[in-house]
This record gives C-alpha cells, sequence and structure tokens, in this order.
C-alpha cells in the first residue's frame, strides 16, 4: 500500500454512518430487477438515480461483465447436546475435506459444545465436535458413510444474515438466478438484483459475461474492530477463476475493455488472481485486504450493494471510488431512503 494515504482513512471511525433500522430491507425486491440503482460516476462524484433494470444502459458493448456464480447450501443445523435436551446449532462454513465428512464450523453455544462432544441433529445424525480452530471455529466431524450432501439439503437452514428477520423468505430468493457452484454460505448479494431476460438483453448489447466462483468466508459476518484498519486479521477466501474467464480478463486488459465485477466477492477474486499484471485461472486463496490507497489491477466498474457500516467491504468500495464520494453516496442513499445490505437496492460505480 502506498505510504501517503490521509491517516484519517486508516482509521476504522473513517467508514461509520448512521442508518435507520427501517431501511434495512426485509424483503427482496419483487421482481428482482426492479430494485432501485444509484450510479456514482467515479470522476466527477456525480449521482444519479435509476432502476436496476436500466442497468443495460449504463454499459458499453464492449464490457466484460463478472458474476459469481456460487450457490448457498441450507448450512444451519439444528440439533441437541447428546444426554441433554438444551439445543444447539451448527453453522457450516467450508468443508475440510472433499466429500463434507468434515466441516469448519460456528457452533452456538461455544462454550457448551467443548471438543469431544456428540451432538444429535433433528434428522438424528450424530455429528461429533472436534478440536478448535483459529477465528472461533470448530472442526464438525460426520459419520464417514453418511451423504452429507444429502442431510443439508433435507435438514438444513439457509443462513440468512442476522440483521434480516424474516424466516419465512422463500429460498430460492437468496440464490442468484445464474448460482451454480455449490458450498456457499451467504449469497454474492450483488447479484440478486439480475433475472434471466436482464441478463438476455445485456447479451444482446454485445457484453461478454463470463463466471468465477467465490465461496463467502467468516469475514463477512464480522466488522473491523480494530482501531487502525491495517491491524486487521483479514479472513482468507478459496476462489477459482475458469480458463475462458481469465482469458477474457486478460483480453480486455490487453484492449482497453472496461471489466465490470458484479460484487465485491469478484472484486477480491479478480484482483487476487491479477497481482503479476495477468489473470491467473484456476483454484486459489486470497486473504487480501483492499482498502483506500489500494491499486486496482483489473476492476474498471463495480456492481454492488450497501455495505454494512465499519466493514471491509465498505474499506473496498472506498478504495474504488474515493472514500468522500462513497460516504456522500451512503448519506444521499439514507436521505433518499434507499433499502440497505442483503435484500436491498444497488450502486453502480462508473
Amino acid at each position: 500500500m502506498p505510504k501517503d494515504i490521509q491517516p484519517d482513512l486508516l482509521k476504522t471511525d473513517s467508514y461509520d454512518y448512521d442508518l435507520p433500522p427501517g431501511q434495512i430491507a426485509q424483503m427482496p425486491a419483487d421482481p428482482r430487477d426492479s430494485s432501485r440503482l444509484l450510479v456514482l460516476d467515479r470522476s466527477t462524484g456525480c449521482l444519479q438515480h435509476r432502476i436496476f433494470r436500466e442497468l443495460p444502459e449504463l454499459l458499453r458493448s464492449n464490457d466484460l461483465l463478472v458474476l459469481n456464480d456460487a450457490r448457498v447450501i441450507p448450512a444451519r443445523l439444528l440439533g441437541r447436546k447428546m444426554g441433554g435436551s438444551a439445543r444447539c446449532e451448527i453453522f457450516l462454513l467450508r468443508p475440510a475435506h472433499p466429500d463434507w465428512t468434515e466441516w469448519e464450523a460456528l457452533v452456538k453455544p461455544g462454550r457448551k459444545l467443548p471438543p469431544g462432544t456428540a451432538v444429535l441433529l433433528d434428522t438424528e445424525t450424530v455429528v461429533r465436535v472436534e478440536e478448535r480452530l483459529p477465528e472461533g471455529l470448530r472442526r464438525i466431524r460426520f459419520p464417514g458413510d453418511l451423504d452429507v450432501h444429502e442431510l443439508i439439503e433435507k435438514a438444513g437452514l439457509v443462513p440468512l444474515p442476522p440483521y434480516i428477520q424474516n424466516e419465512a423468505i422463500d429460498p430460492e430468493r437468496y440464490q442468484t438466478v445464474y448460482a451454480s457452484r455449490e458450498g456457499a454460505v451467504a449469497a454474492p448479494t450483488a447479484g440478486l438484483h439480475f433475472t434471466e431476460s436482464l441478463l438476455q438483453n445485456i447479451r444482446s448489447l454485445g457484453v461478454e459475461i463470463r463466471n468465477l466462483t467465490l465461496h463467502v468466508g467468516i469475514g463477512t459476518f464480522r466488522p473491523v474492530k480494530e482501531a487502525d484498519i491495517r491491524n486487521h486479521p483479514m479472513h482468507e477466501e478459496f476462489f477459482e477463476i475458469p480458463e475462458e474467464t481469465a482469458c477474457s480478463v486478460n483480453d480486455a486488459l490487453r484492449n482497453g475493455r472496461r471489466i465490470v465485477a458484479v460484487g465485491t466477492t469478484v472484486v477480491r477474486a479478480l484482483e487476487a488472481s491479477s497481482q503479476t499484471g495477468a489473470c491467473l485461472p484456476g483454484l486459489n486463496r486470497t486473504k487480501l485486504f483492499i482498502y483506500p490507497g489500494y491499486r486496482f489491477k483489473a476492476i474498471g466498474a463495480l456492481i454492488t450493494n450497501f455495505h454494512l457500516p465499519r466493514s471491509s467491504l465498505l474499506m473496498l468500495v472506498s478504495a474504488f471510488a474515493g472514500h468522500e464520494p462513497i460516504m456522500k453516496a451512503y448519506r444521499t442513499a439514507v436521505r433518499e431512503k434507499y433499502r440497505f445490505f442483503s435484500f436491498g437496492d444497488a450502486m453502480f460505480i462508473e
């Protein structure tokens, strides 16, 4: 990171803002592309108020639009401690074995589920809580002869963010229409606004559309707590960039075509894979923390939702658009009654 970054931009307090609780969206827009779209021009700081279905008017015919095709699994499993009656929850976060028999997970209540504890799930399946892992996680072991995919699909609950209180939502509304790569525990929410017809309209303009996969890590659920953002321990996320996506990204970089990232997950994956100047395909992992002062290697425009105060994602969009333009845009969005967070409205930063 450059050393000449303004000191105030290294303070977590600089990424705070006031949001009335009533503007935290509890339901997705219906139809999906009827959500509002706040357009921010990075070069001028000007704002426009649009509707998401008008996105094709903001794209160029030679743009490359990159989507995250991660699909959310019903990762919350309920049960009780063997020999007791108290309820407990296992929130699966990341498989630790290819056949899904071992997982990294959060458990509640953690203090009453020490290593070696057996948990009887509501499906009558017994799983074991094993050793403690970094970041407050535990290793969970399923029986070796169990079809864990089938169990999760049958008994699991969709892990909606804690600020969404409405659990009666159709689980498919917490999936993008192009979700295909199973394993995520949180949706890449910038993509929730797209419909099949909107994607077709975008393709008809000549815009190239490619996918990658990034399954969101534990950091999505945790705010930045350090006073100096440089001391924040960034979470690790795994991602995979197909060969054809990497080829398209590199062609766009060579020929001056704009790369439009749909969501901060796409930004992290493409920026992490392009540190040498060319996008590298394949399966990889990243702890890349993007905050003001970062110099982008690949991204030319960004579609994103409105992020939580004091979050690493708000710092990322501030790095892309500038801190003051972003905070001004957020203040405007609050004043204009935009809907915030996962089921909320969107921004297009061009």
